[in-house]
């Protein structure tokens, strides 16, 4: 059984509030997750999150097959910090800490890192390392046309 760690981060030209704002209400994680995903929210959710919030999803990640996923948010430290758990899903474990912090300019500075472990050890390099860096490089494009893009 293998942890393995993702580890992400990229500027976002906006004040930490406002980033924060957009990152810690649970209804914006459809918009920065891929098509491909068939991500859907199932449970009812906040406009805000806070510690203890259990979020009911289902996604798609191979063959079409839909699979339920149960996150728990089990640490906010507004607007710096927060991390989801899941309890139940297609991971062995999942562990998702997100980091916000202010740059000398006025922007933030992003980091995700994420330990999981595959539900099959030999699948973890061929098939979900390839698909979780899709979706972080998804995650990543959205988050520039959302906050970096110049607006005319």
């Amino acid at each position: 059984m293998k942890l393995n760690r993702i580890y992400r981060k990229q500027l976002i030209k906006s004040d930490i509030n406002n980033v924060w704002k957009y990152f810690s209400s649970p209804v914006n994680l459809p918009e920065i997750t891929p098509g491909w995903l068939n991500f859907k929210i199932i449970s009812g959710v906040p406009e805000k999150m806070y510690e203890g919030l259990v979020i009911e999803y289902r996604v798609s990640p191979f063959l079409n097959m839909k699979v339920k996923w149960i996150t728990e948010i089990t640490y906010v430290k507004e607007p710096y910090f927060f991390v989801d758990e899941q309890r139940f899903g297609p991971y062995r474990f999942w562990h998702h800490k997100h980091f916000f912090e202010e740059t000398n300019d006025g922007n933030v500075l992003m980091t995700d890192e994420v330990h999981y472990i595959a539900p099959l050890n030999f699948l973890t390099g061929a098939v979900i390392s390839k698909k979780l860096n899709d979706i972080f490089n998804y995650r990543h494009n959205k988050i520039e046309e959302i906050f970096n893009r110049e607006r005319l």
